[in-house]
């Protein structure tokens, strides 16, 4: 399986920039499978496609401002992805660009509320980055981080809660659950009303993360998880 197999052009004047203010009110394309026939409607369509016996499974896993800029000791600037928390202030992350990141760099943050040391560079380019800091580190990080967009999103978020689901509460993942998005409150009210099921929550915070990372060669099945992309290696 390729890359190139689920390439198609997609004009950038149709990739919306801007969330819209009802959450709902996004576009949805329902495929029969039997059929094949395709529909176009709204999210809210979704209430109707949704049977007594069906399970709907979300993730409520909560998105965190997981992209650091920082400052190299020689001066330089340094971008970091926060992947995975591995304990003892040490996370995984993706840096960008990776020259110079060896065992022993450091790297500070804003004014000096946060300094980190790469402890290990990983097999497939990843790096162990070890923080230190003053306080509670999610509130620095709410601080200094920006929420990690996807490439093809060029505009700055305003509202860093747009990125997160109406049902988001474990905080981990370094991308969005994106098709959640489109939920809100009062639509899942109408989904729990519709028959006796509940959603089925899920937190799948490894999983979100790999929005954000490209994958590094033609042949897919030859990825690795969490793998950097060629520039930061």
């Amino acid at each position: 399986m390729k890359k190139s197999d689920f390439y198609y052009d997609l004009p950038k004047e149709l990739i919306a920039q801007t969330p819209l203010s009802d959450r709902s009110a996004s576009r949805l394309l329902c495929l029969n499978k039997r059929t094949g026939v395709k529909e176009h409607g709204t999210f809210t369509d979704i209430v109707d496609k949704l049977n007594p016996n069906d399970c709907l499974v979300v993730n409520n896993t909560k998105v965190i401002p997981a992209r650091l800029m920082g400052q190299k000791a020689t001066g330089g600037a340094v971008e970091l992805l926060l992947l995975a928390n591995k304990g003892d202030n040490i996370w995984e992350v993706l840096v960008k660009p990776g020259r110079g990141m060896v065992e022993g760099a450091e790297i500070t943050f804003g004014e000096g509320q946060l300094s980190g040391t790469v402890v290990e560079v990983q097999e497939d380019g990843n790096r162990l980055v070890k923080f230190d800091y003053a306080g509670i580190f999610e509130e620095i990080l709410d601080e200094l981080g920006q929420m990690p967009l996807p490439p093809y999103i060029t505009e700055k978020l305003e509202d860093k809660d747009r990125l997160q689901t109406v049902y988001a509460s474990e905080a981990g993942a370094a991308a969005a659950s994106t098709a959640g998005l489109h939920f809100t409150e009062e639509l899942l009210e109408k989904i729990k009303k519709k028959a006796a099921f509940n959603p089925s929550y899920a937190h799948l915070e490894e999983a979100e993360n790999e929005e954000n990372i490209p994958e590094n060669t033609e042949n897919i099945d030859q990825n690795q998880d969490n793998s950097n992309p060629p520039e930061s290696q």
